[in-house]
């Protein structure tokens, strides 16, 4: 994978496309750390699957180390990118884990072997929210969503905090600022639901910032699981006319959606 070398770019580019079948959601450009910064007031213990975080616990049963919610903050400081593999199913209670069958603990270790489901992954045991299967994390994530709206809230959030750090204003005496962008109405992002099916691409690095508002050009260009040829992709469809515009209107501080 030549490519991935040369992009330090993951995170001024978001691609998203939802499978709602298989009720998840393949993603490039958006990291663990923003992931646990949406859900920082409402996340679950998180049992590790493939990982390299060394302040643990270890679940006898499951013979599986899980990092309890109260070091979340602390696995989410971490470059877990560099981990490789790093896969995770939360959960709610400990004692969730102790009663899994032989059988459930098998597809827990096939989904984070093969990042594939053998069943839905959604545990009643565990009352788990999210499956995380990332590869190089930010470069190839793939979360299962026992809720879309949860995805929603995701997206919604990395958008504006990212263009909050890219997106600087100048000051006066020429220093940059860092702006702060409201999260994109949800209603909005849910109207792009079909082009999300397809596969987007979210260009924050292509944003052009007037006087007056903020347009995030949005293309879609399919379905990918390999992140290369997504990124090759892109940019020869950057270089056309983007299918939609996200827009901040910097006067009445409110996103609008335009559909070329």
């Amino acid at each position: 994978m030549a490519l991935k070398k040369h992009h330090q770019d993951v995170r001024d580019l978001i691609y998203v496309h939802l499978n709602q079948a298989g009720q998840y959601v393949l993603s490039y450009g958006i990291e663990f750390d923003e992931f646990s910064a949406a859900f920082s007031d409402s996340f679950n213990h998180l049992l590790l699957l493939k990982h390299q975080f060394d302040d643990t616990d270890f679940n006898m049963h499951t013979q599986l180390e899980f990092c309890p919610e109260d070091r979340v903050e602390k696995l989410a400081q971490e470059d877990v990118s560099r981990y490789g593999n790093f896969c995770w199913i939360d959960f709610v209670e400990e004692e969730g884990l102790n009663e899994l069958s032989d059988q459930e603990i098998a597809e827990l270790l096939y989904l984070g072997h093969l990042k594939q489901h053998l069943k839905p992954p959604f545990y009643h045991k565990l009352g788990n929210r999210f499956v995380y299967l990332a590869q190089d994390d930010g470069w190839f994530n793939k979360v299962y969503y026992r809720s879309f709206k949860d995805f929603f809230h995701l997206l919604s959030e990395t958008i504006s905090s990212k263009l909050g750090k890219l997106k600087r204003e100048k000051t006066l005496l020429g220093m940059r600022k860092k702006r702060q962008y409201p999260p994109v109405n949800k209603e909005i992002l849910l109207s792009l639901t079909p082009f999300i099916k397809e596969g987007i691409c979210i260009s924050l690095k292509d944003a052009d910032l007037q006087r007056s508002k903020l347009e995030v050009p949005i293309w879609v260009i399919g379905d990918f699981a390999n992140m290369d040829d997504m990124y090759e992709e892109y940019q020869q469809m950057s270089a056309k006319t983007c299918h939609a515009k996200i827009i901040f209107d910097r006067k009445t501080k409110e996103w609008k959606l335009y559909v070329i």
